[in-house]
């Protein structure tokens, strides 16, 4: 019996110019951002499903990770699907500030777009969708 992978990988060029390497996985259904390859110091699940390794130090992005990319990155009637960024919660306030930095940020922001959802004046929730870039379905 043999297994086989279904991974598809594509190379982008970012909008700095350095190149973003895109690791789809078909049967898992998860989709890897890099930004850069290098070790992480810092790994954060930003939600349930979204997950960002980074370098804590030089406050830059390594890699993202969508996990069940294609329902992270589904469109509905009136827009993509948002998750609350429920990650951040429990971090530090330093952390917290240094991963906000980060993600709303090139190059996580070319593909992770963050607002803020205010049910109440003294209430506000950080959400996030998966912005579905050309680049994105062609990974998936």
């Amino acid at each position: 019996m043999t297994d086989k992978l279904h991974i598809s990988k594509t190379d982008i060029p970012g909008d700095d110019g350095r190149t973003i390497h895109f690791m789809y996985d078909q049967d898992s259904d998860d989709l890897e951002i890099v930004f850069e390859k290098a070790r992480a110091n810092c790994v954060v699940e930003l939600t349930g499903n979204i997950i960002l390794r980074c370098d804590r130090v030089q406050e830059k992005a390594l890699s993202l990770i969508l996990i069940g990319f294609s329902t992270l990155a589904q469109v509905t009637e009136i827009g993509p699907k948002s998750f609350p960024l429920t990650g951040l919660a429990d971090l530090p306030e330093d952390l917290r500030q240094t991963v906000v930095k980060i993600i709303t940020s090139p190059p996580v922001n070319q593909f992770l777009k963050v607002s803020c959802f205010y049910p109440s004046p003294a209430q506000s929730i950080p959400i996030t969708y998966v912005e579905r870039l050309p680049a994105l379905v062609m990974a998936a």
